[in-house]
């Protein structure tokens, strides 16, 4: 019986052992057996099990670089993907929250969100001019329905410097100096140097001005309605209080724009696929082949 015995622990051990087996090493960084064990254990082949360390090398490299740079995301966008999460799956946050995997769905969705806080700084800036070629492709073979966009000026009130003021009293003082800035528009003022001086907005940088937007709701229909240099009524948006004046429209072909957006984000990833393979290529990376070999029988 004790060597029965000796031999189930024995065993225990082996595995054990093989789980935190070394079987690369990036940087400073070890990536065990029992990191990927999941991965490498839906896997038959030396090549696919390679494949999936070099993944967890790719990820290890982003992960670093995400650590040095300090792009981390935040407890509020962890729980902004949770609470969707939930929804989505129409069950409460407690029940999702009650899910044994729950502190590894955590950990799944940091990690998601900090590559792609990283994919997003990295390609920050980066200007993609797209060839007649390209254009040309995409122009061919499209409905011939365009569609109305228009983009606005806002001067955005979110609360007076006054403390003693109530809340109501608050809203009656934003109303009233909107209606004087208003006013002064209509007789000739310029409605981007008021943005730049009194908009509590982080627009008030380009005067107001929003991006383009589809005429699609009764709000973007109001703006679109409006004449040139003619201000609107106030208006309440969940930042405060508002006045908007219409700059430009135009006419788009959706199919043209959305075949454009995705080469652009073709040639965006691609991109980042070289940066990181630059950044594998001055990293020491290390993977014992041998060592993969002995986990197809484990």
């Amino acid at each position: 019986m004790k060597r029965v015995s000796a031999l189930i622990l024995l065993c225990h051990l082996g595995v054990c052992f093989a789980a935190n087996t070394i079987i690369a090493v990036v940087n400073d960084e070890a990536i065990t057996f029992q990191s990927i064990e999941q991965q490498l254990n839906d896997t038959n082949s030396l090549d696919e099990k390679i494949n999936i360390v070099e993944q967890q090398i790719d990820f290890v490299l982003q992960i670093s670089k995400v650590i040095e740079i300090g792009l981390s995301p935040s407890q509020d966008d962890i729980n902004g993907v949770l609470n969707q999460l939930a929804i989505d799956n129409n069950i409460s946050m407690e029940q999702l929250q009650s899910y044994p995997e729950f502190p590894s769905l955590i950990q799944q969705i940091t990690d998601r969100l900090s590559i792609l806080n990283l994919q997003q700084y990295i390609t920050k800036g980066l200007i993609i001019e797209l060839s007649e070629d390209e254009i040309d492709n995409c122009t061919s073979n499209i409905n011939d329905r365009d569609t109305k966009q228009i983009r606005i000026a806002q001067i955005i009130i979110s609360q007076i410097d006054n403390s003693d003021l109530s809340i109501e009293n608050q809203e009656k003082a934003i109303r009233n100096f909107l209606k004087k800035l208003s006013d002064h528009i209509v007789k000739g003022a310029s409605f981007d140097a008021f943005a730049k001086l009194h908009s509590q907005h982080p627009s008030y940088v380009n005067g107001g001005l929003s991006e383009w937007m589809f005429v699609n709701n009764p709000t973007i229909e109001m703006f679109d309605s409006l004449q040139d240099g003619e201000v609107s009524e106030i208006y309440a948006i969940e930042a405060g209080w508002a006045i908007a004046t219409k700059i430009e429209e135009r006419y788009i072909n959706l199919d043209i724009e959305n075949c454009k957006e995705k080469i652009i984000y073709q040639k965006a990833q691609q991109f980042y696929s070289d940066w990181l393979k630059d950044l594998r290529d001055s990293a020491y990376i290390e993977i014992y082949t041998d060592k993969l070999k002995l986990f197809s029988n484990v």
